[in-house]
């Protein structure tokens, strides 16, 4: 085999490069790809990644590594180097466990985007769907609108639009032809074509692949209110640490001395574990969908997805079982049931794996009528706006034109003079679109002369769980929209099947209203069930009313017109058999049919929402506390509780759970999502305050029965297993808005907390790090701890019930 240079590609005919690649139209065989596969290698470009070197030194750089390599070099000045050895150990342990933890999402996120991979028809042996990466030099691929271009081929046969804008930057149109070049990363825009692959991976003629998937990180609403919340935590801690200061000036204490516990107080305000926190909980939430067969094309759609209001969902597929089957044929004239069986599959192509023209194949396929006499030699696809699909056929050296669509439009091509003849078809039509039947209708053109074949009913009938599932929909807070280009009466006896409603408008009205009246056009589309006779374009405009009323908007489709649809809904579900274009507009992918996969996507995103909320709660709580508190002690006591170690081991010990929440067992809301941070700091400020009380209260009755301020040491143990317990103990009170014990923790979580647990104590047990402690003064604090705790855990019900707070987050 001769492989071709640049300039024989584009010169050379697909004939020629047939004979130097080894290849026919009949493809590749299995054995014969996997060959080539292994000797030109895979259809990619090898990644190139950032050294492990790298990124481990990384975690060393940032407001908060270099905050506490400051108190580490502040410590050795001061020659406390007990302090300064182990906030090193410590801020090496995290960077060793965070690089862990990333390198762990990383390994899922590839996982996904594995999963995410394009595919394409071909040829082998059968036609079949393979990964873009499997494609090899010399293999025959099928593509058609909305492909993009999966290596450099010569077309075979067939008419394109190629879109070269992502590679020239030219985004003009250009039609190509038989013996016409396209390039990797292209995008189809119209028609469909057969071709040879030449060039793969690197070798191709721009050097890149294109990649389906762009897993990007835009900023998330969730992150817009963390920011928000930072703020507020940095305005408490930087007053509190202000009064302290001033108090300790006036004291005379020694400022120098005091820096390094106020810097990390500081440090404590700010997120630490926040990126690991959102990392772990999309890239987990994104493993788990995928196993139901949702995959996440853009990790900040799990968020969205729990605020979504409204669905509009397409009919096929989603509600209906997208296998069309022919159930009923009317010819007319001297034309025969087998010539609507025979006509309607030579229009149609088994390589796009199109329903309809599937339905007519199959239908030949099981009546074994034979087709070998045919040879189609130009097939021109469907076209949504004209709703028929053409081929031009020879048989007996003769050749006819068969023109395949929706019966008015076949009409329109070949009008039906006998008006007897049109009035009972227009009958037939209503009553099949009234039992739920789809009428296609055929048409043929003879030496000029144009006749009427007749008529095919079919049928997409819906699924068996959709109703089960639009009713789980509904109590989850979700209107559903279904939206269908079919007639108004197959629309109604459809969404009357599944129980959707019987409000079916048509787009029109959405349309005239949307640039004039948005407000209108917004009650339009908010009170109808669904819309039939739907044009790709109009999914746009449905999206763009419901959004006017400040709906968050899911939208289903398949299509290359769905494309601005998808990109304009905040949840874009691309389903099982879109184009890549529409995958690519989506910020969600469905690798199985139906509502179900729908339905666990929204728990699932309510799920994610909900750890992150709980993140963000215990944040505020655990910041507020260890501020306020350290803060109060002082004003009252004149002495810090704690020590700039201890905060330290505090931050990094928690973390352990705070990473954790991201893989709780939490219950998803049964309404949409709403991003206010009112309630979450309220709530937040309530079991702060509580804390911080609990704790100056345990602090006052361990110094009156064991003087634990007349020893330094001691005091600082103490006030260490205070915000050590106490936080360990509000988890449980967080992480469940009703009652603790109405859900349990996950087994992460659960473990992770009795970790800390057990490690506090074993710590002040045995003075490791930091001062021993009686075994009747840890009992007593724990003791207290739980029972705060229990009180705490009343009163956030209380205040849920009193308020609705807790229970609106």
């Amino acid at each position: 085999m001769n492989l071709l240079t640049k300039e024989e590609f584009k010169e050379l005919s697909y004939e020629k490069i047939f004979e130097r690649l080894e290849t026919n139209e009949r493809g590749l065989t299995p054995k014969e790809a996997q060959k080539r596969q292994q000797e030109f290698g895979f259809n990619e470009i090898p990644e190139k990644k950032q050294s492990l070197v790298i990124l481990f030194l990384k975690k060393f750089w940032g407001l908060t590594a270099w905050m506490l390599e400051f108190i580490i070099i502040l410590s050795i000045f001061l020659k406390h180097y007990l302090d300064a050895y182990f906030i090193g150990a410590l801020l090496l342990l995290n960077a060793i466990l965070s690089f862990y933890q990333e390198s762990k999402s990383s390994k899922a996120v590839e996982a996904l985007k594995k999963q995410l991979a394009i595919k394409v028809r071909t040829l082998r042996d059968q036609w079949v769907l393979i990964d873009a990466r499997e494609v090899t030099v010399g293999d025959i691929v099928r593509i058609r609108a909305g492909d993009f271009v999966p290596a450099d081929v010569k077309i075979i046969d067939g008419m394109v639009g190629v879109d070269q804008s992502a590679l020239t930057g030219e985004s003009q149109l250009i039609q190509k032809t038989i013996n016409g070049t396209l390039y990797s990363g292209s995008i189809i825009k119209n028609g469909e074509c057969t071709a040879v692959v030449v060039f793969i991976g690197s070798n191709t003629y721009f050097g890149k692949t294109t990649q389906l998937v762009e897993l990007a990180k835009p900023k998330l609403n969730i992150e817009h209110m963390i920011t928000k919340v930072v703020k507020f935590l940095m305005v408490i801690v930087a007053g509190s640490l202000i009064i302290t200061f001033i108090v300790s000036y006036i004291r005379g204490e020694n400022l120098f001395a005091l820096l390094p516990l106020m810097l990390i107080l500081l440090v404590s305000a700010i997120p630490v574990a926040l990126p690991a926190m959102f990392t772990v909980s999309m890239a987990l939430g994104s493993q788990q969908l995928s196993k139901k067969g949702i995959l996440v094309t853009r990790l900040n759609a799990s968020e969205d997805v729990a605020s979504m209001t409204t669905l509009c969902a397409d009919k096929t597929g989603t509600i209906t079982e997208n296998k069309l089957t022919l159930s009923k044929v009317k010819p007319v004239s001297s034309f025969s049931e087998n010539d609507i069986y025979i006509y309607g599959a030579l229009c149609s192509l088994e390589a796009n794996h199109d329903p309809i023209d599937l339905a007519f194949i199959n239908a030949c396929k099981q009546k074994n009528i034979d087709l070998s006499g045919y040879e189609q030699i130009n097939f021109i696809p469907f076209d949504p706006k004209l709703k028929r699909t053409q081929a031009v056929v020879k048989f007996n050296f003769q050749q006819i034109i068969i023109t395949k669509g929706a019966y008015e439009s076949i009409c329109n091509v070949c009008p039906i003079i006998d008006h007897t003849l049109k009035s009972e078809l227009d009958k037939t039509v209503s009553e099949w679109a009234t039992n739920g039947y789809k009428t296609i209708a055929i048409s043929i053109e003879k030496d000029s002369n144009v006749e009427f074949v007749g008529i095919a009913a079919l049928y997409d009938p819906p699924r068996k769980d959709s109703s089960v599932f639009i009713k789980e929909l509904r109590k989850l807070g979700v209107k559903i929209k279904m939206l269908t280009g079919d007639a108004k009466p197959i629309a109604k006896e459809i969404a009357k099947e599944v129980e959707i409603g019987d409000n079916i408008a048509e787009p029109q009205i959405i349309r005239e209203a949307i640039s004039t009246d948005a407000k209108k056009a917004y009650e339009i589309a908010s009170k109808a069930d669904g819309f039939c006779e739907v044009l790709p374009e109009d999914k746009f405009y449905i999206v763009k009313a419901l959004q006017s009323g400040n709906e968050i908007v899911g939208m289903t489709g398949d299509g290359v017109n769905d494309a601005p649809a998808l990109k304009q809904a905040e949840v874009g579900i691309a389903v099982s058999n879109a184009t890549d274009i529409a995958k690519k507009a989506a910020s969600v992918v469905l690798v199985q049919e139906g509502f179900g996969t729908i339905v666990n996507l929204i728990k699932m995103g309510r799920i994610i929402h909900h750890r992150v909320l709980n993140w963000i709660v215990n944040k505020i709580v655990k910041t507020f506390q260890t501020v306020v508190f350290v803060c109060i002690a002082y004003l009252i006591t004149g002495k810090f509780v704690v020590s700039a170690l201890d905060v330290v081991l505090l931050l990094f010990i928690i973390d352990f759970v705070t990473i954790s929440f991201s893989t709780d067992n939490v219950r998803w809301s049964k309404k949409p999502e709403v991003f206010n941070i009112r309630p979450i700091v309220n709530v937040s400020i309530v079991i702060g305050i509580l804390t911080v009380l609990e704790s100056l209260i345990i602090l006052y009755i361990a110094d009156k029965y064991y003087s634990i301020f007349s020893n330094l040491d001691q005091l600082h143990s103490f006030g260490f297993g205070i915000l050590l317990f106490s936080n360990i103990f509000n988890v449980f009170v967080i992480r469940e808005r009703g009652h603790f014990w109405e859900s349990v923790p996950s087994r992460v979580l659960l473990v992770s907390m009795l970790a800390d647990f057990v490690i506090g104590i074993l710590m002040m047990s045995f003075g490791i790090i930091v001062r021993q402690l009686p075994f009747e003064l840890i009992a007593l604090l724990v003791f207290y701890l739980i029972l705060a705790s229990l009180f705490n855990d009343f009163i956030k019900v209380a205040l849920s019930k009193l308020k609705n707070h807790w229970r609106n987050i």
